[in-house]
């Protein structure tokens, strides 16, 4: 059963991207291109996602996903340092290729080999981000011999 629940909710979010343009990068960096042909058709995108999530998470508390498990936890509205450069990184890759996951993977059935290339790079990004995070967050913790000398 989970299966088919995946499978409607794919094939939703994917006619959602297909229908409102987002699956073309033009669109996208249009979006983008403030200060030039600006089109500000993302935000309604955008605001039919994020309304309806806002009322979700209203209904949440106290209820169980139809497949099992528990629906996740509210985002800690943290900001840090993980947050922050994960943001510009991904902003960055969204306005150079006028993508985001999703719409990178529809991409795929137009055709040619930039959305191949811009998806494996996305997937490498993705293998090599836990990675970086674990070094960055050693970097950034002090080692017992640095907190010992700072005592004295």
């Amino acid at each position: 059963m989970r299966i088919i629940y995946a499978f409607i909710a794919g094939g939703l979010f994917g006619s959602g991207l297909f229908i409102s343009g987002m699956t073309d990068t033009s669109k996208v960096q249009g979006w983008l291109d403030v200060f030039g042909d600006w089109d500000p058709t993302l935000a309604f995108v955008m605001g039919g996602a994020i309304i309806p999530m806002f009322f979700a998470w209203r209904l949440v508390p106290g209820r169980k996903p139809l497949v099992g498990g528990d629906f996740p936890t509210p985002p800690e509205p943290r900001l840090g340092r993980n947050l922050v450069l994960g943001s510009v990184l991904f902003g960055f890759g969204w306005g150079l290729a006028g993508l985001c996951p999703g719409p990178s993977i529809a991409s795929l059935s137009y055709g040619g080999v930039n959305h191949w290339i811009f998806v494996g790079a996305m997937l490498v990004g993705m293998l090599l981000a836990p990675k970086v995070r674990n070094m960055l967050d050693r970097m950034e913790k002090p080692s017992a011999m640095d907190s010992g000398a700072a005592a004295k």
